[in-house]
């Protein structure tokens, strides 16, 4: 009993400190996702950035939620194993593995940022890559994405840029961590949009094998007896009998 109550203690304490990564109202959610749309203008001081991972994960699982419905409302035959595995490791490999290098960038050029600030500064600037993947994915035209591309994606990025800049000192560090963020956060988009569904179709043959079409039995052709044949087989089944 000991030993099971300081294992349930220790569990406890463990998510006692993600807590507070976690203590946010909605309407603060809300208020910081209008935000991360609107790019800051004054870059003397820096800038404040929310310390909470609730509504970046909840972005990045929206991510993951709208590449699987714009794979199932394509012409692709898909496994929903593989489908919802791929799309998890893309979106969380590119929040958490981007964030992570970033920060190191950041540290190189002496950014006043913490990595919690900046998974929450990428997980908020996903907002724009859900509201542009969401509506040219149900409306498929080319024109249509570029200009949420240019217009939607664009505000994410420089308010990304913009408190980068804010908390970054010297013209170098600032033209290196803020050309790096938005080339990763803009292609990324172009990634998911053009490329990501080829990409998987690719693993899905690859894995699994090409996409064989549905079994059907096919009616086998009987060759004709002769009556002859026939009456012979009846009179010796009736003899044995």
């Amino acid at each position: 009993g000991k030993r099971q109550a300081s294992r349930a203690f220790s569990l406890y304490a463990n998510i006692d400190i993600l807590r507070p990564y976690f203590d946010v109202e909605p309407v603060q959610v809300r208020a910081r996702l209008l935000e991360s749309m609107i790019p800051v203008k004054m870059i003397n001081f820096p800038q404040k950035i929310a310390g909470e991972l609730y509504g970046p994960l909840m972005l990045v699982f929206t991510l993951v939620a709208i590449l699987l419905h714009g794979m199932k409302t394509s012409d692709t035959i898909i496994r929903e194993g593989t489908l919802m595995g791929t799309a998890i490791g893309t979106c969380f490999g590119y929040w958490l593995g981007v964030s992570s290098f970033m920060y190191f960038l950041a540290y190189l050029c002496n950014a006043q940022i913490t990595m919690v600030q900046m998974l929450s500064l990428l997980g908020y600037g996903l907002f724009g890559h859900c509201i542009t993947l969401f509506v040219t994915y149900n409306i498929h035209f080319h024109s249509l994405f570029y200009i949420f591309w240019l217009v939607v994606g664009g505000l994410s990025t420089l308010r990304m840029v913009a408190v980068l800049v804010s908390r970054t000192v010297g013209h170098t560090q600032r033209l290196i961590l803020c050309g790096t963020l938005a080339a990763l956060h803009m292609l990324f988009l172009l990634y998911l949009h053009f490329a990501y569904h080829k990409v998987v179709e690719g693993i899905l043959d690859t894995l699994e094998g090409p996409n064989m079409p549905p079994f059907q039995r096919v009616a086998r052709d009987i060759p004709v007896v002769s009556n002859a044949v026939v009456n012979t087989t009846a009179k010796a089944i009736a003899l044995t009998l």
